[in-house]
C-alpha cells in the first residue's frame, strides 16, 4: 500500500501543537494506521496533533522502505503543516512494535548523517525539530532476535520476509537495520517500555541501556519477572487495566516535558 496518514486533534482551537507521528506495529508484514486510531484520539485529547502513518509492509515491500516512506511522510506533514495543525518545530515521532523499530530507524538517519546515508534517506526534517520518541514494545537489533522457544518460528518467518534474506542475521543489506548498533549521544530524547511477558522485552532493555551509556535522555517503565499476570506484547494499549493506564500516564508526562516551548 503507499504512504498514508490520518489525523486526530482536539475539537477547539486551529493553532499548531506540538505533534505525535505514530508508526504502527504489525511485524513489519501487517497492520494498518487505523490500528492506532482511538490510541490516537485519546493522545489527540491531552492537547497534541496525532498522525497515524502507513507503509507498505513485507513481503511486497521489504526493508528499508518503510524507513523512507515515514521519511517522506514528515516532509508532507512539515510542507501542510498550517492546514493540519502541525508545529514543525515540535515533533515527536512514536511507535509500536516494529513501528517502534521504523522511527528509531528515522531518528537514529535525522541525528547521524552517516547512518542516514547508509540507509539511503535524506533527512527531511532537521534534529532540532524532533523533540524525542516514544518507543513502545519495539525491536532494534536483529542478534538479539530470540529465535527458539514459542515465538521462534514467528520471528524466523517476519525477519526473512523483511528483510528479504533467510539469512538475515548476518545480511550485509539489512546490517542497518539493527539501529542499537549505530545510535550515538545526538539520539532524541527517548521513552521506553515492555511489559514483562513480551517476547522482545529484552531488545527495549538493550535499547535503553545503550542509549543511557551514549548519554540520552531516556525515560524507561519496565517490570518485574514476577510481575503477574505478565504483561504480553503491545500490553500498552490496554487501557482497562493498570499498567496500560501507567504506560499512557509516564508517555504524557515524556510527551509534555520534551515539547515545552
Amino acid at each position: 500500500m503507499p504512504t498514508s496518514t490520518c489525523s486526530a486533534r482536539p475539537s477547539a482551537g486551529t493553532r499548531p501543537l506540538p505533534t505525535i507521528v505514530w508508526v504502527h506495529g504489525g511485524a513489519w508484514v501487517s497492520g494498518h494506521r487505523r490500528d492506532v486510531a482511538n490510541y490516537a484520539r485519546v493522545l489527540a485529547g491531552q492537547g497534541f496533533t496525532v498522525v497515524a502513518v502507513g507503509y507498505s509492509i513485507a513481503p511486497g515491500q521489504g526493508y528499508p522502505v518503510p524507513v523512507r516512506q515515514v521519511n517522506t511522510a514528515l516532509g508532507y506533514l512539515v510542507r501542510e503543516a498550517a492546514r493540519l495543525g502541525v508545529d514543525p518545530a515540535r515533533l515527536v515521532l512514536a511507535g509500536d512494535s516494529a513501528g517502534a523499530h521504523i522511527v528509531a530507524q528515522v531518528a537514529n538517519a535525522v541525528a547521524v548523517p552517516s547512518y542516514a546515508k547508509a540507509v539511503g534517506l535524506t533527512p527531511v526534517i532537521a534534529r532540532e525539530q524532533l523533540r524525542g520518541l516514544l518507543l513502545h514494545c519495539g525491536a532494534y537489533d536483529a542478534a538479539q532476535a530470540k529465535l527458539d522457544g514459542a515465538f521462534g518460528g514467528f520471528l524466523r518467518t517476519v525477519f526473512w520476509s523483511y528483510s528479504g534474506s533467510k539469512d538475515f542475521q548476518s545480511a550485509p543489506a539489512f546490517e542497518t537495520a539493527s539501529v542499537r548498533r549505530y545510535v550515538t549521544e545526538a539520539f532524541p530524547p527517548s521513552f521506553i517500555t515492555a511489559g514483562n511477558g513480551d517476547p522482545l522485552e529484552g531488545q527495549s532493555r538493550s535499547m535503553a541501556e545503550t542509549l543511557v551509556a551514549k548519554g540520552v535522555q531516556v525515560d524507561s517503565l519496565f517490570f518485574l519477572a514476577d510481575q503477574t499476570p505478565a504483561l504480553p506484547h503491545e500490553y500498552q494499549f490496554n487501557l482497562d487495566d493498570a499498567p496500560g493506564r501507567l504506560a499512557l500516564e509516564r508517555s504524557l508526562e515524556f510527551l509534555r516535558r520534551v515539547t515545552a516551548p
